[in-house]
């Protein structure tokens, strides 16, 4: 498996692999950050550029997660691996609750320890489900979302494409908000949220459209 990546949010995925003895043949990715080591945390390897990448592929199999937390730069590191034929690879951890009735996880999705998915809920194609975030029932969580530690989904809920959903912030039930649109830390949203905005507060208000 290559993790995409090799800083924090990386770091947080490799010990989903470490709770489930997958360890071998596991390498990082980072063309950006020469300066750091060559080993992540002394042991796995950090690979530089494509060639690498490919022959890694041919020889430990085509399958890629992505270690970084940004959705749109996620989105372009997506569309830069499956140019290289890369399988896209969800990473769910063994301490994560996941229900058992009509749940829809599409490729690439991280969900950390203790976060919670009922049942009937749909996430999207790499969507990052943070340390004890929830998502409720019938929930529409669209593709490279991140949901950051403690978020809540409330009932019934659509959550755009892109959107970055801030610590601890809870969305009601079916409110809808928009692609591309970032919540604060700590918000309460009672009503839908356009696209292209930051949403802050308690109850969430507009206070910026993103360019």
């Amino acid at each position: 498996m290559l993790i995409v990546g090799a800083g924090g949010f990386a770091k947080e995925i490799l010990e989903i692999f470490h709770q489930k003895d997958e360890l071998q043949n596991l390498a990082f990715y980072d063309d950006i950050n020469f300066n750091n080591s060559e080993l992540v945390f002394g042991k796995f390897p950090v690979l530089r550029n494509e060639n690498q990448v490919k022959e890694f592929f041919k020889i430990n199999g085509y399958e890629f997660t992505i270690g970084i937390g940004n959705p749109h730069l996620r989105q372009r590191m997506y569309d830069k691996f499956i140019l290289l034929n890369g399988q896209f690879a969800s990473t769910i951890s063994t301490r994560a609750n996941v229900g058992s009735y009509e749940i829809n996880i599409l490729e690439g999705c991280n969900i950390l320890d203790n976060a919670i998915v009922s049942n009937s809920a749909y996430i999207g194609r790499g969507c990052i489900v943070y340390y004890n975030a929830m998502i409720t029932h019938d929930c529409i969580v669209n593709d490279f979302v991140e949901l950051s530690p403690g978020a809540t989904l409330l009932g019934g809920c659509i959550i755009g494409s892109h959107v970055q959903i801030g610590a601890n912030a809870t969305v009601l039930p079916k409110v809808r908000i928009g692609k591309n649109s970032i919540i604060g830390a700590g918000a309460v949203v009672n009503k839908n949220i356009p696209n292209n905005c930051v949403a802050v507060g308690v109850p969430a208000m507009v206070i910026k459209q993103i360019e």
